[in-house]
């Protein structure tokens, strides 16, 4: 008689990455993390205008190859939308139709006081670390074996949202 083999275990599920942006009118933070560590790290700060700006952010894309982005919005204290509001949500629809990622938005106030307050040597990048350490701990813990561009696929078909 054949001897019975346990069934075999699924395969663990692919940790995601993430590239996460503190946007500026005049410069945009840069960090990148994933969810196998649940921790993120600043990159760099991107200081350019216009098509430069979005072509090295396609440089960091391509050489990071994230699952997703996270992009802070930033809000006044009592939550209002103000001025730059609306841009880096404006920014965040830039990149998610250049780069064809999902773009994941985040309440960051205070995140580059923060940084500073911590004495970062790059304030920008440090804070697009912070934007993402607070999208990472709101992820519930089986959230890495989703993958965020299902979200996407799923908008496109009108199925979910």
């Amino acid at each position: 008689m054949p001897e019975r083999q346990p069934p075999a275990s699924p395969p663990a599920p692919r940790p995601l990455s993430f590239l996460s942006f503190d946007f500026g009118a005049r410069r945009v933070g840069v960090a990148c993390g994933n969810t196998l560590l649940r921790s993120a790290s600043p990159l760099k700060t991107v200081a350019a205008l216009g098509d430069a700006r979005f072509e090295a952010i396609g440089r960091l894309v391509r050489e990071w190859q994230p699952d997703a982005l996270v992009v802070g919005v930033p809000f006044h204290p009592d939550g209002a939308p103000h001025d730059n509001t609306q841009r880096a949500r404006r920014f965040a629809r830039q990149l998610q139709g250049r780069f064809r990622l999902p773009v994941h938005e985040v309440d960051e106030r205070y995140t580059t006081t923060e940084a500073l307050a911590a004495g970062a040597a790059d304030a920008d990048a440090a804070a697009a670390a912070l934007i993402l350490d607070q999208f990472l701990r709101g992820l519930p813990n089986g959230e890495q074996e989703h993958d965020p561009r299902q979200d996407e696929r799923d908008d496109d078909a009108g199925t979910r949202r």
